[in-house]
């Protein structure tokens, strides 16, 4: 088995709300490319490289990353997939966004040749359901209050609060969506690095009266001293973000414990291989962790959910929704349909089936499916009839 075809695609996906921001940066869009890779003999996988600049890479420097990798992937066999993007570590420092998509890509392509679940390449799942939680992004108060009711009625239980760095304004944001969705619904804060060590500590502080779970990266990611500082002076959790960017990074937190939890990101940290690798540190050092946003395409968050579903130490809510704030996404299969069970609570989950190789979304009363089709991008493949099973969805 040896690869033949490496192809990439633009890919840009408007986003449902053009003026959603954060503390980094905004943007009416999402951009990034889908890379497909095939064999001789038309086993195929896709990944999806995220262009995110404060990852690393933008929409163009992202392209040429991939073409310089594109040699190097074809000709080799894809079952050595540990040579393969070892050669790519070799090759050139960083580009994770880039080594992510194809590992990723190869992943998926293992997977459909065994025609197994993703979830099987990591050792099989250990849950059949991951928690939602769902991002609101940086508005005034009342306006994130409002956005944040809407999506309590749609059955989630957990939500991410974007902040900016202004303390008053940002503690009027927490206690205005609190005040909202009432005391049930799970809330975490994301700083985004807007905050000094001293400011986050009053900051949280103050917040903590409003009941949240968590915050996330609240100072500079260089900052790890003052990190380790927030995580002493204030009573919620601390998770990295930013400053868990590499393996040797996140060692770095875990073994000085200077933060509670860890947000492990595929595209940040390269790919599915190492974001497992990224989990087995977290354990060893008994820090929680979690999949952070895989923010883009349905692709990206149906492999993180086969990930996630085969993790034993994540223990909350994770953030693989967020595709269902863009338009315009080249694959499809996972969709929201309502299901009533009056019996039950609302809670939105994402859903892994383990005897087949089938993916969904599922809350209790909401649910996520797949649709039967193709699932990919017509300027990929001439046979658009071609399912896309043993990899992250299933069409039959």
């Amino acid at each position: 088995m040896i690869v033949r075809d490496f192809d990439i695609q633009p890919c840009t996906m408007r986003k449902e709300d053009p003026n959603w921001r954060f503390a980094l940066g905004a943007s009416p869009v999402c951009e990034g490319h889908i890379v497909r890779i095939a064999t001789a003999d038309r086993v195929e996988g896709f990944g999806y490289a995220s262009a995110v600049p404060h990852m690393g890479s933008i929409q163009g420097s992202l392209k040429a990353e991939l073409e310089l990798f594109q040699p190097i992937v074809v000709g080799r066999d894809p079952r050595r997939l540990e040579a393969i993007l070892t050669e790519l570590d070799r090759v050139i420092h960083g580009a994770p966004q880039a080594k992510a998509a194809i590992d990723c890509a190869l992943h998926d392509l293992l997977a459909h040749s065994l025609d197994v679940p993703l979830n099987i390449l990591f050792g099989g799942p250990v849950r059949d359901a991951v928690p939602i939680l769902r991002i609101l992004a940086i508005k005034a108060p009342q306006e994130m209050a409002a956005q944040a009711q809407k999506l309590v009625e749609h059955g989630y239980r957990y939500l991410k609060i974007k902040v900016d760095g202004d303390i008053d304004e940002d503690v009027a944001r927490v206690s205005a969506i609190r005040k909202q969705v009432g005391d049930e619904i799970h809330l975490t804060i994301d700083a985004n690095q807007s905050y000094s060590p001293k400011d986050a500590i009053s900051a949280l502080n103050r917040m903590a009266e409003c009941r949240i779970d968590l915050v996330e990266q609240p100072v500079h990611k260089g900052d790890l001293a003052g990190l380790a500082l927030v995580t002493r002076m204030v009573p919620v959790t601390v998770e990295a973000d930013e400053a868990a960017g590499s393996l040797h990074e996140i060692f770095e937190l875990v073994s000085r414990r200077a933060v509670d939890a860890v947000s492990l990101k595929i595209p940040k940290l390269g790919g599915l291989r190492n974001t497992l690798a990224a989990a087995r540190l977290c354990e060893a050092a008994h820090i929680k962790y979690r999949l952070g946003a895989a923010v883009g395409s349905r692709l990206l968050a149906a492999q993180a959910l086969h990930l996630a579903c085969a993790l034993p130490g994540m223990d909350y809510a994770c953030e693989l929704g967020e595709f269902d704030r863009l338009l315009d996404d080249p694959f499809d299969g996972i969709e929201i349909v309502k299901v009533l069970d009056d019996n039950m609570d609302a809670m939105a989950f994402i859903e892994a089936f383990e005897a087949s190789v089938q993916t969904s979304i599922v809350g209790w009363k909401w649910h996520i499916e797949p649709v039967k089709g193709s699932y990919l991008p017509p300027d990929f493949s001439e046979d658009l009839a071609h399912p896309y099973k043993g990899r992250s969805l299933e069409a039959e």
